[in-house]
């Protein structure tokens, strides 16, 4: 009888060095903190931002790096040496070849030619190298294509981030979320707000919350140009824009296939110029800078607050604060940057300003 034996010692002693490696890591590291935000407290809402910029690759994508690696190393798909190709040029990138690094594993973003100096920078920085290609749609077939011919794995975050989480717990996000909430005056959140970039993030929420039988309900914000919005409304999967999000980290120009919309309560859409003077108005209440992201999330759970205390409901809200405002200089805190892009930042400031001074909200989407 023929017996074919694909076990190595060599390798599965490097799988099981490489997994104890990543849970090291995360073992190392503190959970990310859980903020309040500052609203008045006669409204009897609590509005929480669980701020993922401390992760040790400055932004939540780090989670998603850590859980893609471990993926994909248990499904025997990456062993010692083998090169990693991921299709990004931002924060993804950085998390994941900041893992790579630790494995000994080499590292490649594909990234567009456009790409700026900064991001370019942050991914060389923890050891990754990058690889350019002219058009931003040709980086999946670029990735595959590299992949095939190094002899590598294209890590694909936009088909396998909600694959890859494990969502019922093992410390994912949400299961870190509500831990933390366990001692706050109103426990189980109303409402849980994100942005949609894979749709991972929002897959192991909205599935997390059913599995411990919560009542709290998921609310998905989307920006400008992005196509998940309208794809959710119009239950249209095959939908595709134009271009891509101004609002790094969210926002796709077609949907991906970690983006589960059955779990989602319900969507909000966003303008660009609301997630930039939300995050530049959230400077002076937090003393620092964040990115757009988080600028995009707040103005969705701003509106959620709002409408909470015009039905007089007390109750708390939570959403992310995605990654700091640093690598954002050149962009949404530049003024030139905003005019060159037509941004006008007067109608959503003044938003802004009455809801934090009345708790009362203008805009419905």
């Amino acid at each position: 009888m023929a017996v074919v034996d694909r076990c190595c010692d060599k390798t599965r002693s490097w799988v099981n060095e490489a997994v104890r490696i990543i849970e090291a890591d995360a073992n190392r590291s503190a959970d990310t903190h859980l903020l309040a935000y500052p609203l008045p407290p006669e409204w009897g809402i609590d509005l929480y931002l669980k701020d993922e910029s401390t992760h040790p690759t400055g932004s939540l994508k780090h989670r998603l790096a850590r859980s893609l690696f471990l993926y994909a190393i248990c499904n025997g798909w990456v062993v010692g040496g083998t090169p990693v190709i991921e299709a990004s040029s931002g924060s993804t990138a950085v998390s994941e070849a900041y893992f790579a690094r630790l494995l000994g594993l080499p590292f490649i973003a594909v990234m567009p030619r456009s790409t700026s100096a900064e991001k370019i920078a942050l991914i060389e920085r923890e050891g990754g190298r990058c690889h350019f290609v002219d058009s931003p749609g040709a980086i999946y077939d670029e990735s595959r294509r590299l992949a095939a011919e190094l002899d590598g794995h294209f890590m694909d975050q936009f088909t396998h981030a909600e694959r890859a989480t494990d969502w019922r717990g093992n410390n994912n996000i949400a299961e870190s979320i509500f831990e933390q909430m366990r001692l706050e005056r109103h426990p189980e959140p109303e409402w849980v707000v994100v942005g949609a970039g894979t749709g991972g993030t929002g897959a192991t929420i909205g599935r997390y919350v059913r599995y411990r039988q919560l009542r709290t309900r998921l609310a998905v914000v989307d920006p400008e140009f992005s196509v998940f919005y309208d794809a959710w409304r119009d239950s249209d999967p095959e939908l595709t824009g134009l271009r891509g999000s101004r609002i790094e980290g969210i926002g796709r120009p077609r949907v991906e296939p970690s983006f589960v919309g059955q779990v989602i309560d319900r969507m909000i859409k966003v303008p660009d110029a609301a997630s930039i003077a939300v995050i530049r108005h959230a400077e002076e209440l937090l003393g620092r800078r964040v990115g757009g992201s988080t600028g995009t999330n707040l103005w969705g759970a701003f509106q959620l607050v709002a409408e909470m205390r015009a039905q007089g409901r007390a109750g708390s809200v939570i959403t992310l604060l995605c990654d700091g405002g640093e690598r954002y200089a050149p962009t949404y805190y530049n003024d030139e940057w905003l005019a060159a892009q037509e941004l006008d930042l007067t109608e959503p400031t003044a938003t802004v300003a009455e809801f934090h001074r009345s708790g009362e909200w203008a805009v419905r989407d």
